[in-house]
């Protein structure tokens, strides 16, 4: 274990964040676009683990990517760290470096190529892309250094076991056991895991190890939760658990509505925006240059004139233009967006370059980018109850969207109710809508 101080040690510390999945129970805001880079709140959702990890002193983050689509969009995205360097002022600025072109059957071997192609030898903080924290990171290290722990992993209360890797603790706090995914009959607590993990560097030979190799050759898969903590674990070497309280998984619909609400609302400290627009409520209209500035005072005035009603928390992108007598109540409008008159969104979020038409209702539902929703005083569209519709899709006014998923791209033609539907290509839409 390397000596040093604890400042010493995160300066040098490399987090890694696997970026492997098809983002699959997101689908489909992931359809086309990596789980990491999707819109939440008006950025990236990456950004927010990257931002809350670089305030507490990281340096040097190592992006797992496997497959087209998650490296293009992250490598394009951020690249070496320039920019977002830039856009959060982190000085000195962070490195990013990305997996080579080699192929890996799971999210430990990922770590273990990178660890050998980028020759770590310090310690490694693993989170996930999709995933807002916040968490005392000196004392992370600060306890796992104490415990002499090969591996400590971030703990949570969840309610359904069977969505994450459940810990059985002994005395001080070590993992006696780990499942992935138990039913609650299987599972030996209500404690899973975050999905943050700090390695100490000797894991690099434990990766490296023949029982490893041979857990590979048998299984042909070498991931975290199955596989490497499991065994680890049984083998007995040092893993301790640390518990956390804010932490919120973004990987559904469901999941992403309800993070949303508890960051606008102020239940997640995550700071949204510079300044509120007014006293004492989490309204936030974004933008600094003239003419948005000009769009933000525009939105002031309708609110103060009783033109426009902002209800509960709410926060609205750069460049977007809400007409009258529209309700925003509890949601987040991206960027360049027009929201026409008598819009009604609530506990929503709508994504940057959507048009909105008169009389729309949307209600606990995710709207794409770019998508566009007609409707009228006579033929209104709803979309509500979860639903999610996927970027650049047309929706004709009439339309009655209650549970239903529509993917990027497709037309759902004037009139038309799908009721807790996938939509997943125009052959979809024709035989449901005959």
């Amino acid at each position: 274990m390397k000596n040093g101080s604890i400042e010493e040690q995160i300066k040098n510390i490399r987090c890694f964040i696997p970026i492997g999945g098809l983002g699959k129970r997101l689908r489909p805001l992931t359809h086309d676009v990596s789980k990491p880079c999707i819109r939440f709140l008006n950025r990236p959702l990456i950004e927010f683990s990257i931002a809350e990890l670089a305030k507490r002193g990281v340096r040097n983050f190592i992006f797992g990517e496997v497959g087209y689509t998650n490296y293009t969009n992250l490598f394009d995205q951020y690249g070496e760290g320039v920019s977002v360097s830039a856009k959060y002022k982190i000085q000195p600025r962070i490195h990013i470096k990305h997996q080579p072109n080699l192929d890996d059957i799971g999210s430990a071997h990922s770590l273990l190529l990178n660890m050998d192609y980028y020759d770590v030898q310090d310690f490694v903080l693993v989170v996930q892309g999709d995933n807002l924290f916040k968490f005392d990171l000196k004392d992370f290290v600060r306890q796992h250094m104490a415990r002499n722990a090969l591996m400590s992993i971030a703990l949570v209360k969840v309610k359904d076991t069977r969505q994450y890797g459940v810990a059985d603790l002994g005395k001080k706090m070590r993992i006696k056991t780990f499942i992935e995914k138990p039913s609650p009959e299987e599972a030996p607590s209500n404690l899973g895991s975050a999905g943050i993990y700090l390695f100490s560097p000797e894991i690099r030979e434990v990766l490296q190890s023949d029982d490893i190799k041979r857990i590979m050759k048998e299984r042909k898969r070498l991931d975290f939760g199955y596989d490497f903590i499991p065994y680890i674990v049984e083998s007995e070497y040092p893993v301790f658990g640390y518990p956390i309280k804010i932490w919120y998984d973004v990987g559904t619909p469901e999941r992403y509505l309800e993070a949303m609400n508890d960051v606008l609302n102020g239940r997640l400290d995550i700071r949204v925006s510079e300044k509120r627009i007014l006293p004492r409520r989490n309204i936030w209209v974004q933008g600094f240059s003239q003419d948005s500035i000009k769009r933000r005072n525009e939105i002031i005035r309708k609110y103060n004139e009783k033109r426009l009603f902002l209800e509960g928390a709410v926060l609205i992108g750069r460049h977007t233009r809400i007409g009258d007598y529209s309700t925003i109540s509890d949601s987040n409008i991206d960027n360049f967006c027009i929201l026409d008159d008598n819009s009604y969104v609530s506990k929503s979020a709508i994504m940057d370059g959507c048009r909105i038409g008169n009389h729309t209702h949307i209600r606990d539902s995710i709207i794409g980018r770019q998508v566009i929703i007609e409707s009228s005083h006579e033929h209104p569209t709803l979309v509500e109850r979860n639903s999610v519709i996927g970027s650049s899709c047309h929706v004709k006014e009439g339309c009655r969207l209650l549970g239903t998923r529509v993917n990027p791209g497709l037309i759902i033609p004037r009139g038309m109710t799908y009721i807790d539907k996938f939509l997943g290509n125009y052959e979809d839409v024709v035989q449901l809508s005959s």
